[in-house]
């Protein structure tokens, strides 16, 4: 599956990851990469929580690109 994640640096300089499909689902990292690897393991445990209580599992992320004249 997959999921939006957002990556902003915070004021310390540690870049904070967060999938918003997944409430609470943050997590963060020193670099960018260090910051995905941790959302991608906090993603995962999310998603076996809810399996493991039997609560349904959002969709992935689905996208179409609208073009526009400007």
């Amino acid at each position: 599956m997959k999921f939006r994640v957002t990556i902003e640096p915070d004021e310390d300089g540690v870049f904070v990851a967060e999938c918003a499909a997944l409430p609470g689902c943050i997590s963060q990292g020193k670099t960018r990469e260090e910051a995905m690897a941790n959302i991608r393991d906090a993603i995962q445990g999310y998603l076996a929580s809810l399996k493991q209580h039997g609560e349904p599992i959002p969709g992935g992320i689905t996208e179409e690109i609208v073009e526009v004249p400007v």
